[in-house]
């Protein structure tokens, strides 16, 4: 089995590259994000649970993943 180069590492896992740059102003801004799409994903997965005539904690197991 070959060693695999450091570039085809980063290219593969890009976190790598941009995550040097990464300021705490883009944290910040993120964190704000991800609460604003979870305030929203938890009413939306219970929603489209229930038009699928299932179990409306069945749309939050299936939003963990995504």
């Amino acid at each position: 089995m070959a060693i695999i180069g450091a570039s085809r590492i980063r290219q593969f896992i890009p976190l790598l590259k941009w995550g040097r740059t990464y300021d705490r102003g883009a944290l910040a801004n993120d964190l704000v994000a991800a609460v604003v799409v979870t305030i929203m994903l938890i009413p939306q997965s219970l929603a489209y649970a229930m038009l699928a005539g299932l179990p409306a904690e069945i749309g939050i197991y299936a939003s963990i993943a995504p």
